[in-house]
C-alpha cells in the first residue's frame, strides 16, 4: 500500500533506485520523492516535497505536461512521456516518465528517468546529419551559414551567432556571418571581436566573455547594460584552425559544460563543412575566372553573352562586343620577361574595368586578348565611344619594375543585331574587326 506521509516512506529499496519515484496529488503537489531526485535535479527531497511539480518544469513544456497529467488522472497509464525540467543549477534536464493513477490513494505515481545524455547523443547525431546535408545541398557559403545558424539554435539557446573565417592566403580574420535569432544583422565591434576570435584560434580552446565588450558601441543604454555572455569555439578542419564560431546568449544565461561539449562536437562538423564549401567555391572560381587578372574567363564570358543575347531578343534591345588585343605584346615577353608581361596585363585589366559600367563584363580570353560585353547599348556610336575611351586609357604609360611602357590596343566592335543575331556570328564579326583594325595601323614598338 502507498503512503503519503513524509515520515512513513516507501520501502527502503526505493531509495536505492537510480530512477526517481514521485508521488503527486491531484492538485499537482509533490507528497513524496525518492533520494534519486537530488542526483537528477539537484534538489533534496525536502526541498521538493510540498511544492508543485509543474513549478520545476521548463516553461515551454508546461502546457503539454498539464494535459498529460490530466490524461493519467483520468485512468490512462503512460510509459515513455518526455519533458524537461530545470536543474537547481539552471540547466535543462530531459526526463522520461512512466506514470499511473492510484485511485485508492488519490495520487499520481511516477517513475522519472534522466535521459539527458541520450538526448545529447541524439542531438549530436541529428546535427551531424543536418550539417552534412546542408553542406551538400547549399548553393553557396551564405546559404550554408544560415542553415548552420538554424541547426545550432535547435541545440542550445542562441540570441545571436557570428562566424569569423581566416583568409586562405593572408590568414586575415573577417566575419562572414553575423545574425541575431530573427535573422537581423548582429552588429559587432569588429576590432574587439577579431581580437577575441584570434585568441580562441591561437589557443585552440573555447573562451567565454561575460560582458558586453563584443556588443555594438551604439551609445544607447540598452547596449551598455547588456549582460549576455559570449562563447567562441575554434573551428578546426584537418588540424588547421580556419576560424571561430561565436555565440551570444540571452542576458543572465551562461552556456553550461554540457552545452560546450555539444558545441565542441558540432563545431568540428561545421569546420569540415565550411572548409569543403570554401574549397568548392575556390574551385568554382578557378574554373570561371582568370587567375592572373581576376577577370571572367572565356567560359564565364560565353555564359554571360548567351544570357544577354536572350534578354536582347526579349526586350528588343542592343548589345555590343569589343574584342581587344594589345599590339606587339609578344615583344614585351621576349625582351622584358614574362613577369613584366604579367604586370602589364594586370594593369590593362584594371584600366579596362574603369572604362565601363559595373553591369558590363570585361573578360580575358587568354594571352593579351580581352573582350568586353556592353548591354543596353542605344546606338553603335555608344560602342565606338567606349572603344575610343579604352584606346586612350591603354595608351597611358605603364610603370613596370624595370621600365616604362606605352601600349596600344587594337579593337574590333560587333553590335547585336546589326552584325549578327547568334552568339557565334557576333563574336566572329568582332574578332574580324579587331584584326582589320590591327592591319590598318603603322608598326609601332612598345
Amino acid at each position: 500500500m502507498l503512503t503519503t506521509a513524509q515520515d512513513a516512506p516507501l520501502p527502503g529499496f526505493v531509495e536505492l533506485l537510480l530512477d526517481a519515484v514521485f508521488l503527486v496529488d491531484a492538485g499537482g503537489r509533490i507528497v513524496y520523492v525518492s533520494a534519486a531526485c537530488e542526483r537528477m535535479l539537484g534538489y533534496t527531497p525536502q526541498e521538493m516535497i510540498g511544492r508543485e511539480l509543474f513549478g520545476f518544469l521548463v516553461p515551454e513544456d508546461r502546457t503539454r505536461t498539464v494535459a498529460e497529467a490530466g490524461s493519467v488522472i483520468a485512468g490512462r497509464s503512460r510509459i515513455g512521456f518526455e519533458n524537461r525540467y530545470v536543474h537547481k543549477d539552471g540547466r535543462h534536464v530531459h526526463i522520461m516518465w512512466s506514470a499511473r493513477w492510484s485511485e485508492r490513494d488519490r495520487l499520481r505515481v511516477g517513475v522519472a528517468r534522466d535521459v539527458t545524455e541520450l538526448k545529447n547523443a541524439e542531438a549530436i547525431q541529428r546535427a551531424t546529419y543536418a550539417i552534412s546535408e546542408a553542406a551538400h545541398e547549399a548553393a553557396d557559403l551564405d546559404v550554408l551559414l544560415r542553415e548552420i545558424h538554424r541547426i545550432i539554435a535547435s541545440l542550445v539557446p542562441v540570441a545571436g551567432l557570428a562566424l569569423a573565417t581566416c583568409d586562405r592566403q593572408t590568414r586575415k580574420l573577417s566575419f562572414s556571418y553575423q545574425r541575431d535569432r530573427h535573422g537581423n544583422p548582429l552588429t559587432l565591434h569588429e576590432p574587439v571581436a577579431c581580437e577575441f576570435c584570434a585568441q580562441v584560434i591561437c589557443g585552440g580552446r573555447p573562451m567565454h566573455l561575460r560582458d558586453a565588450a563584443l556588443a555594438a558601441l551604439s551609445g544607447d543604454a540598452a547596449a551598455s547594460c547588456d549582460d549576455g555572455s559570449w562563447l567562441a569555439m575554434p573551428l578546426i578542419a584537418q588540424q588547421d584552425t580556419i576560424g571561430a564560431l561565436v555565440l551570444k546568449s540571452d542576458p543572465g544565461i551562461q552556456y553550461s559544460d554540457k552545452d560546450k561539449e555539444l558545441l565542441h562536437f558540432v563545431a568540428e562538423q561545421i569546420a569540415i563543412a565550411i572548409d569543403r564549401a570554401q574549397l568548392k567555391s575556390d574551385l568554382l572560381r578557378a574554373a570561371r575566372y582568370d587567375e592572373l587578372t581576376g577577370l571572367p574567363n572565356r567560359r564565364l564570358f560565353n555564359d554571360r553573352i548567351k544570357s544577354v543575347v536572350a534578354r536582347c531578343v526579349r526586350n528588343q534591345s542592343r548589345l555590343a562586343v569589343l574584342y581587344i588585343d594589345l599590339d606587339d605584346f609578344k615583344q614585351v615577353n621576349d625582351s622584358l620577361g614574362h613577369a613584366n608581361g604579367d604586370l602589364l596585363l594586370q594593369e590593362v585589366a584594371r584600366r579596362l574595368q574603369r572604362c565601363v559600367r559595373g553591369t558590363d563584363t570585361v573578360a580575358r580570353l587568354g594571352g593579351d586578348e580581352f573582350v568586353i560585353l556592353l548591354e543596353n547599348v542605344q546606338t553603335p556610336d555608344d560602342a565606338r565611344a567606349v572603344a575610343d575611351k579604352i584606346r586612350e586609357a591603354v595608351s597611358h604609360p605603364v610603370d613596370l619594375d624595370t621600365c616604362v611602357l606605352r601600349a596600344q590596343a587594337s579593337i574590333g566592335i560587333a553590335v547585336y543585331p546589326e552584325h549578327g543575331q547568334e552568339v557565334e556570328r557576333i563574336l566572329q564579326h568582332a574578332d574580324a574587326a579587331m584584326y582589320a583594325d590591327k592591319r590598318n595601323k603603322p608598326f609601332q614598338a612598345m
